[in-house]
């Protein structure tokens, strides 16, 4: 061998060492939040970040009913009156109640998230309570 091979292998290999320790030392708590996001169960409150404002939703549907008086006045049909329709349509205050697989579904992910409060050390949500806050979030409570 070469006589500078020896000491070449073991400085790359210490260099490699101290460039990892740093990387490392970087990188706390990348792994955790690994698919955090709104629509995230463990985030306290995570429709209130992606909640569309009223304004929005009245305009989207606007556009619904704009689409829809084009196809009606291609079929012949006597077009609807968009203001009136946009009111019904966003404010009807009726809002659908959840069937028992909704209600369901919803109670599960909320035991999940028990469990997973319980093994970080931190209080359990009371289930009934919870699955009552989130119907009532997606409207259908």
């Amino acid at each position: 061998m070469a006589p500078g091979f020896d000491i070449v292998v073991v400085a790359v290999v210490l260099l490699a060492v101290i460039v990892g320790v740093l990387i490392a030392a970087n990188s706390t708590g990348v792994y955790d939040r690994i698919g955090r996001g709104a629509l995230d169960l463990d985030s306290e409150n995570p429709a209130s970040a992606a909640a569309p404002s009223a304004a929005l939703r009245d305009e989207e549907i606007r556009q619904m009913v704009e689409a829809r008086n084009l196809r009606r006045a291609a079929r012949g049909e006597a077009p609807l009156e968009v203001e009136d329709e946009v009111r019904r349509l966003a404010h009807s205050g009726a809002a659908p109640q959840a069937d028992a697989g909704l209600r369901a579904e919803i109670r599960q992910l909320v035991e999940a998230r028990n469990v997973r409060r319980t093994a970080r050390g931190q209080e359990p949500l009371d289930v009934e309570a919870e699955t009552e806050r989130r119907l009532r979030e997606l409207g259908g409570g």
